[in-house]
């Protein structure tokens, strides 16, 4: 796993498929998203390494369920003692109640998502013993007050965070950044697309500087701008 500073208080954590982001206050840790099953035990290593400890972590916040992104989540939270936040929505899948609803793919997604996939760890990932609940305009208890936004498309209960104190917006898979040349994209593999170019360009609205992306590199300076170029480059002619 790699870690890259994106600021002194927060830290990209890169898995080889999609990644998670660690913020900081003073001695308190966030971690939004936890990677794929197995990636627990690495988080905890980079916590380390950063000169923290896993317990540090007070809270995970799942932008949504799929695996990539909520798989390691049960296993951080067993080695940290950490809290695992999800929308509602999303929460049950989490926990493993029930399936989630898989993503309408486009035509050329289907290749695509069949070699992500592929690279993902297999088997079942260990559940959180308990996942708390978000809906829209929750404040969370990081960042001077880290807002959630419900930004359903990608997954019914996908949400973004943003820390308006900071400009720094955390996407999910509601928007990525192309691996071809780095472009701000709407997210691919969803459950509805049209509900996730409004919500795409809800955040486009907000005067954020930086945007973390589920999957693709940061926009460092002028996050807004860029996610505004995306957003108009969905609307409709005419």
């Amino acid at each position: 796993m790699e870690v890259v500073e994106l600021l002194p208080r927060l830290h990209l954590l890169r898995f080889p498929v999609g990644q998670a982001y660690l913020w900081r206050d003073g001695d308190e840790l966030t971690l939004v998203d936890a990677g794929a099953i197995g990636a627990g035990r690495a988080i905890a290593e980079a916590v380390t390494a950063l000169g923290r400890s896993p317990g540090d972590v007070r809270r995970i916040v799942l932008t949504h369920f799929h695996e990539d992104h909520a798989g390691g989540a049960g296993e951080f939270a067993a080695l940290s003692g950490a809290e695992v936040f999800a929308h509602e929505l999303d929460a049950p899948f989490v926990r493993g109640e029930r399936p989630g609803p898989a993503p309408r793919f486009e035509d050329w997604e289907v290749p695509v998502h069949a070699e992500a996939s592929r690279r993902l760890p297999q088997g079942e990932p260990r559940r959180p013993r308990q996942v708390s609940a978000l809906s829209d305009g929750a404040v969370l208890g990081f960042g001077g007050g880290a807002r959630v936004l419900h930004v359903p498309g990608h997954t019914d209960g996908s949400i973004a965070l943003f820390v308006p104190d900071e400009g720094v917006l955390f996407t999910g898979d509601t928007v990525a950044a192309s691996p071809v040349d780095g472009s701000v994209m709407p997210g691919v593999f969803n459950l509805d697309r049209p509900r996730l170019l409004e919500s795409l360009r809800r955040l486009a609205a907000l005067d954020s500087e930086l945007a973390c992306f589920g999957h693709g590199e940061p926009v460092v300076g002028g996050a807004s701008a860029a996610l505004r170029r995306a957003a108009d480059g969905e609307r409709p002619a005419g």
